[in-house]
């Protein structure tokens, strides 16, 4: 497996000419970081100064960034480069780009409103997002990227089921069993695919929370000893050439009670119904309807605290949302994350997370770990 090749790229940006010169435009500035580097293969570091790509109808790609840059955007195949001085600059950035396309009609995907105004007497600005469309339906290559990090996603789970009953025995916290878990996964990452995969985004981030903790769906990991009984929720992110999978459970250390069975049984259903929504190209509102009925019928619709879940690509959380206000249809190529959530303030909290890839036939599930351990087996033993 290799990073994907700048042949990729041109393909990319031969389609987005396609969207522009359909929508009247004579070219596209991208300037949103996700929306560059997948327009560009360019896994750049995101800061103040901007960095943007003049994608002209007709002619040749220029990168536009700030001269720091300028070594590494000469490396970046199929453009070429022009540079500004510095951020913030006597012109602002963005303007010196508008500027340097000569362009009269730009369609610009992220543009700051204090700029609209100044940037509108230098062209007829279209403040349309003319990338994400073609982002949000990923190519074959593009998903097997997204099914090898989804792997190392999953090893991480695999070695806290494995690894765990041990290292809180020997008074090991939940910063202990991220430490572990994620670097036994992270060395199989680099030894697989380091070498082939260098200069590109790599790399697994992760959270482990426990007990009432648990029940913040975005919390600080602590020095603190998960005690028996208790659940111990896992997400698990990982990237490979730029691409990004994510894998999650709650485990509990000990044995499951009845109530906490009945939690996970809810949850499960959730994913299936989301399996079943996107499986029937539902809208993505829809898919996130179908998808909490389950946890809402078994009682705990009061503990919701988010959406079902997101997309996922060249960022980890991107359009299309499974969430209200999202009526894109599901299609085959798009890549969501299912994160069912159950989460009880001062008792516990309870979460989830698939790779879920929309097919031609259906739905596949590319991150394996809780279809290889059903609920009562997602057990550390104390």
């Amino acid at each position: 497996m290799k990073p994907l090749p700048p042949a990729f790229r041109d393909t990319v940006r031969d389609r987005l000419r396609a969207r522009a010169a359909a929508s009247g435009l004579d070219g596209l500035l991208i300037l949103a970081p996700g929306n560059l580097a997948y327009a560009t293969g360019w896994m750049f570091s995101v800061n103040e100064r901007p960095m943007g790509l003049w994608l002209p109808v007709a002619g040749d790609p220029v990168l536009m960034v700030p001269h720091l840059e300028l070594e590494n955007a000469l490396s970046v195949a199929g453009v070429t480069v022009a540079t500004y001085p510095e951020f913030p600059g006597d012109v602002p950035p963005v303007l010196w780009m508008l500027g340097q396309t000569r362009a009269r009609r730009i369609g610009v995907d992220a543009l700051e409103a204090r700029l609209l105004t100044a940037a509108q007497q230098i062209a007829q600005i279209d403040l349309t997002d003319h990338v994400l469309p073609e982002r949000a339906v990923k190519h074959p290559a593009e998903l097997d990227l997204i099914r090898e990090a989804a792997r190392y996603a999953d090893m991480v789970l695999t070695r806290l089921l494995a690894a765990g009953g041990d290292i809180i025995g020997a008074g090991g916290t939940e910063l202990d069993l991220m430490a572990d878990a994620t670097g036994h996964a992270r060395a199989a990452l680099a030894a697989r695919h380091g070498a082939a995969f260098q200069g590109t985004k790599m790399g697994i981030t992760a959270s482990v929370h426990s007990g009432p903790r648990a029940a913040l769906p975005h919390g600080t990991v602590l020095a603190r000893r998960p005690q028996k009984g208790e659940p111990i929720i896992a997400g698990i992110g990982c990237s490979l050439g730029g691409y990004h999978a994510e894998s999650g459970v709650t485990l509990v250390y000990g044995d499951i009670t009845s109530e906490q069975a009945r939690v996970m049984a809810a949850m499960d259903a959730a994913n299936a119904a989301t399996v079943d929504a996107l499986t029937r190209r539902l809208p993505c509102s829809a898919v996130n309807e179908a998808a909490l009925a389950p946890i809402r019928a078994a009682g705990f619709g009061d503990a919701i605290r988010h959406r079902i879940g997101h997309g996922m690509g060249v960022e980890g959380h991107e359009a299309p949302w499974l969430s209200p206000g999202d009526a894109t249809p599901a299609a085959p190529g798009m890549v969501f994350s299912c994160e069912p959530g159950i989460y009880r303030p001062e008792l516990d909290g309870w979460r989830c997370i698939e790779t879920l890839i929309v097919t031609d036939t259906g739905c596949e599930t590319a991150s394996r770990f809780q279809s290889d351990h059903p609920a009562h087996t997602r057990i550390i033993p104390a």
